[in-house]
């Protein structure tokens, strides 16, 4: 037994975080994270400077070279 109160407890937290507001502070977060504000980076996380995008680019054009070269010897 004794389970009812811890349930009602955990349903009680739930319901809370559920029909919240929100109420973040953003800035305290932002300040506790210890993140800078930049203005001229994009929000996004595909930006100019993103090391993903290079290396993407670089595994088509090898893709895109192996298709040109395997599809020429067949014909």
């Amino acid at each position: 037994m004794g389970r009812g109160r811890a349930k009602a407890k955990q349903q009680k937290v739930a319901r809370k975080l559920k029909y919240s507001t929100g109420g973040t502070d953003l800035d305290r977060l932002r300040s506790e994270l210890g993140v800078a504000e930049d203005e001229g980076s994009p929000s996004g996380p595909s930006g100019p400077d993103d090391p993903d995008t290079e290396p993407q680019d670089d595994l088509v054009d090898r893709y895109a070279d192996l298709a040109d070269k395997y599809s020429d010897s067949d014909k």
